[in-house]
């Protein structure tokens, strides 16, 4: 299992309640280094608030988050979004951004000299298949979803960050292109070495990417196991997933 050393996000008894409501409830997982984790689970459950707990959008109301070895109630949210790479449905890209730009924009923001920040930006923008030379001055509305979707990889690669957090990012791409990229994306974060933290809905994507799948249930973590343990869970709501790719393999 490794040891302390090697792990990048703890969750340690955390609770969420806002106005109230119980939005996660007893929460403890921990993430290690070069896992990809996905969180898998119905509209609701609490995993993009999971997310969002990690770079610190959100603080829990009881327990704590460890991020390379540091509680997030200590670290600084800037610094500490520093060493995350975030992304979002579509690639949450900035439209009057040209592509290079916004592969830029974290480097930029962080003071890094135009001439550097450009440079790592052609680099990443390789790395994910889209030629400098023919895509780097275009703007995202010129750009198919599978494209603006591998920018928004490469901008959250750009500052070399410790551990990606992406939230459904192939969600809205046909079917076609979500396999290509989940095959490049699982590929990528080996290749580099990167811890990720995925979340979907989608369990076919889950069997795809995962090192490990953590199913959530209205705020509860009801299994987190390898892709063969899930399978042969009896959790009800696992079954109840596993029918849905049986229905359409």
């Amino acid at each position: 299992m490794g040891d302390r050393t090697d792990k990048i996000v703890e969750f340690r008894a955390v609770d969420v309640e806002i106005d109230g409501l119980t939005i996660l409830a007893d929460l403890d997982l921990e993430v290690r280094k070069g896992e990809i984790i996905v969180i898998l689970g119905e509209s609701g459950c609490g995993k993009t608030t999971t997310l969002k707990l990690v770079n610190k959008l959100i603080d829990p109301t009881s327990g704590e988050i460890i991020v390379k070895g540091r509680s997030t109630r200590l670290w600084d949210a800037v610094e500490l979004r520093r060493h995350i790479g975030y992304v979002l449905q579509d690639g949450g890209l900035f439209p009057h951004m040209t592509v290079r730009q916004n592969a830029a924009i974290i480097l930029t923001v962080q003071g890094a000299e135009p001439g550097v920040a450009e440079a790592r930006a052609d680099e990443m923008l390789n790395l994910v298949r889209l030629e400098p030379a023919k895509f780097g001055d275009r703007f995202p509305h010129e750009l198919s979803g599978g494209q603006r979707q591998r920018v928004g990889v490469a901008r959250a690669l750009a500052s070399d960050p410790h551990l990606l957090l992406l939230d459904e990012p192939f969600g809205a791409l046909d079917a076609l292109t979500r396999a290509n990229l989940q095959k490049e994306f699982a590929a990528l974060v080996r290749d580099l070495g990167k811890t990720a933290l995925f979340v979907t809905h989608d369990l076919q994507e889950a069997l795809v990417l995962a090192t490990r799948i953590v199913l959530m249930d209205r705020g509860r973590i009801v299994f987190a196991g390898s892709r063969s343990e899930f399978r042969s869970c009896e959790i009800p709501l696992a079954r109840a997933y596993l029918e849905t790719v049986l229905m359409t393999g």
